[in-house]
C-alpha cells in the first residue's frame, strides 16, 4: 500500500514477515476480481506486481499457466517457496514496464494492487499490451481515491490528528478513471470498463499484530516519527485498531476499481 520505496531491502522483509496478512488483506475483493479477470484454463497468464504471490497462486488452479514478476527478490523467493507444488507457475525478476516479455505470449495481463507505481505508465501499459497476443485482455485491481480507503486515513488520523494528509503516494495514482483511460487507450488498449467494488481490507486478527503490520509500512511509520508526543500517538493508533476489532479480524472500509480492457 506505499510508495515505490516500499519495495527496498527493509520494506521487502516486512511484507514477508507479515506475508500472511498481506495475503489476507483484500480478501473479501480478491473473487470479485478473479471473476471478473474471467481466466480460463487454457491461458496463460502474466502476473504484474506479484509480491510474495499470493494472486498467482490464486489464478493457477483456473489458467494453463501463470508468470509472476517483481522487482523485489525477497518476495519472489518467499512467492517460489510457496508455489513449490504448482507445476504452472513461475516466477521472474524484473520491471514489468521494461521487462523484455516475449512478444504475444498471453492471453491475459493482470495486478492486485500493482501497476500504479511505473515511473512511465504509457511506456510500462504499452510493453504490457506488447506482451499479449491480439484482443488479449488486461484486469488490474487499484484503489479509489484515499478519502474512500479508511485503511489508509484513519492510521493517519491517529497518529498525527489535526495534521493535514501528506500529498497521496503512488498507490492512488490510479484512482480517477479519467486519466487512467488516456493512459491505457495511449498504450494500445480499448476504451476500459470500471467496476466499483466496496469492501473491508484485513490488517490482522488482533490489534496487536494489526500494530505491528501498521507500523512497518511507510506511510504510518514516517507519521509516528514525526510525532512529538509518541506515547499518546500510539495510544491513539491502539484505540482505533480496536475500534476495528471484529471476530473476523481488524477491519477497515476501503474502495476499489477492478479496470478492464482489451489489447486494441
Amino acid at each position: 500500500m506505499s510508495d515505490r520505496s516500499f519495495w527496498n531491502a527493509d520494506a521487502g522483509a516486512h511484507r514477508v514477515r507479515y506475508a500472511e496478512i498481506f495475503e489476507a488483506e483484500t480478501r473479501a475483493i480478491d473473487g470479485r476480481f478473479r471473476a471478473l479477470a474471467a481466466v480460463r484454463e487454457d491461458e496463460s497468464v502474466l502476473d504484474v506486481g506479484c509480491g510474495t504471490g499470493v494472486s498467482t497462486r490464486d489464478l493457477a488452479p483456473y489458467a494453463g499457466k501463470v508468470v509472476g514478476i517483481d522487482v523485489s527478490a525477497v518476495m519472489l523467493e518467499h512467492a517460489r517457496k510457496l508455489s513449490s507444488e504448482l507445476p504452472n507457475v513461475r516466477y521472474e525478476q524484473g520491471d514489468a514496464q521494461t521487462h523484455p516479455f516475449p512478444e504475444a505470449a498471453f492471453d491475459l495481463v493482470v495486478s492486485r494492487f500493482g501497476v500504479m507505481f511505473f515511473a512511465d505508465p504509457v511506456a510500462a501499459f504499452t510493453n504490457l499490451a506488447r506482451a499479449l497476443r491480439p484482443g488479449g485482455r488486461l484486469a488490474i485491481l487499484v484503489w479509489q481515491d484515499r478519502d474512500h480507503n479508511e485503511w489508509s486515513t484513519a492510521p493517519h488520523e491517529a497518529l498525527a490528528p489535526g495534521e493535514e494528509l501528506p500529498p497521496p503516494p503512488s498507490a492512488f495514482s490510479f484512482a480517477d478513471p479519467g486519466p487512467v483511460t488516456e493512459i491505457l487507450t495511449g498504450a494500445g488498449f480499448g476504451e476500459p470498463r470500471f467496476t466499483e467494488v466496496r469492501a473491508p481490507v484485513y490488517f490482522g486478527p488482533d490489534p496487536a499484530t494489526a500494530e505491528g503490520f501498521l507500523l512497518g509500512l511507510q506511510g504510518p511509520k514516517e507519521a509516528l516519527a514525526a510525532s512529538e508526543d509518541r506515547r499518546g500517538a500510539l495510544a491513539r493508533l491502539r484505540s482505533t485498531l480496536a475500534g476495528h476489532a471484529t471476530e473476523n479480524g481488524v477491519l477497515f472500509d476501503s474502495r476499489t476499481w477492478i479496470v478492464r480492457a482489451i489489447r486494441a
